[in-house]
């Protein structure tokens, strides 16, 4: 109880540089917390958000490029088949399904996807539907011109069963170049917290004889994504070797899984230099602990010797200055996690916006408990100096030069 009434005494005296000190932590803390998590949960949420296929079929070009275009809805088209490509490929051995897709337009930021219904047949491992259409709804008809709207897209744009709406030319909105043609809501998806909730999905044909297209490439289809069947284990090489390495028209990616990882892989530098931005912030802020608790040992000279004369041994001064640099760094590793839950909050929120992913901002991780500890117990080591300095305080000298 006395170390701790001298470090309640002592962070009390000092408020302000405990509080700036503290604050630095809880910067360092909040940006390790958030890097680490939000690498680990973005790796494995976009390499798991594949939408049920095993790969994606393209025209020749970047494998990342086709992925992010065609499972997450991002990027622009590489280009587009034709459709004896797509029909070419349903004949292939090992193909459980082939999901033929058209882009090109968006509504009001949004994107258009033509597709089949067949789509929206596909089950994960346990039988239950990808993408449900919530109570109401239904899918759409693919020879009329029909939208079944996915959740955030819904909500974003204020669309339920029975609206209508007319879409715009390319993939950035443009209000001058809104088609013609009139699509009807029938249907709103579940969340299935995937790039599928940030999508419009209507027939195939309806994006393809959208007015203002080139009536030349009325069947061209910008990808196609491809579920391989179980029992065909050697189904993907095969196709690799029909497309990536004989063929120099079209190319299959696979596995999505793979290719995504490939994605992070080009941004592991910045995920190794946001982490090195916290471990210096970190460092720095220890080294503000040892220079503010080392300059103040010249003022506690006084106190210090005091409490040696009444008695208090040399390790119980030691013992309580670290236990003072510990505190600090405590209180700003636990402001650390505050401030992790805020920054993992609004980076879910950029992520879901932008990509369709959803990320949990209070998913328990491992670091969540050894990286605030690490924080602390580098504060406490910034307190070593000056709890020596303070060990070594000369009772006689210090009153003496007081008195």
């Amino acid at each position: 109880m006395t170390l701790w009434r001298l470090v309640h005494r002592s962070l009390r005296q000092h408020a302000l540089s405990t509080v700036v000190t503290a604050g630095s932590l809880m910067l360092a803390t909040g940006l390790l917390l958030t890097v680490w998590i939000l690498r680990n949960q973005a790796a494995q949420a976009f390499t798991d958000a594949d939408a049920g296929f095993d790969g994606v079929l393209g025209a020749r070009g970047s494998k990342l490029q086709l992925v992010l275009n065609a499972v997450f809805h991002l990027e622009s088209s590489p280009g587009n088949l034709r459709w004896d490509d797509y029909v070419q490929l349903t004949n292939q051995p090992g193909v459980a399904l082939a999901v033929p897709l058209a882009v090109g337009d968006n509504y009001r930021g949004f994107r258009l996807v033509g597709t089949l219904p067949s789509l929206f047949e596909i089950s994960d491992e346990m039988g239950v539907a990808r993408l449900t259409v919530q109570p109401g709804g239904r899918h759409f008809d693919p020879e009329r011109r029909e939208a079944v709207v996915g959740s955030f897209a819904a909500r974003r744009l204020g669309l339920k069963v029975g609206d209508t709406f007319q879409p715009y030319h390319g993939l950035v909105f443009d209000p001058k170049a809104r088609h013609a043609e009139t699509f009807v809501v029938v249907g709103l998806l579940e969340p299935s917290n995937t790039p599928a909730d940030r999508v419009l999905w209507i027939p195939l044909a309806g994006l393809q004889n959208l007015t203002g297209h080139d009536p030349a490439a009325a069947q061209d289809i910008s990808a196609v994504l491809v579920r391989l069947d179980d029992g065909s284990p050697g189904a993907g090489f095969l196709l690799d070797l029909l497309y990536n390495r004989q063929g120099n028209r079209l190319t299959f990616a696979w596995p999505i899984a793979q290719v995504v990882t490939e994605l992070f892989d080009r941004l592991g530098w910045l995920e190794r230099v946001l982490t090195l931005v916290a471990w210096l912030v970190a460092v720095v802020a220890a080294a503000s602990v040892l220079t503010g608790l080392y300059n103040s040992m010249n003022e506690r000279r006084r106190d210090l010797a005091v409490l040696r004369a009444l008695g208090a041994h040399r390790r119980t001064v030691l013992a309580a200055v670290v236990l003072e640099a510990g505190t600090i760094a405590a209180l700003g590793a636990g402001a650390g996690l505050l401030a992790h839950l805020a920054l993992m909050t609004l980076a879910a929120m950029i992520i879901q916006s932008q990509t369709g992913v959803v990320l949990d901002p209070w998913t328990l991780d491992p670091v969540l408990f050894w990286g605030p500890a690490l924080i602390v117990l580098l504060g406490a080591l910034a307190g070593l100096a000056p709890a020596w300095k303070a060990y070594r305080t000369d009772v006689a000298e210090a009153l003496g030069h007081t008195a």
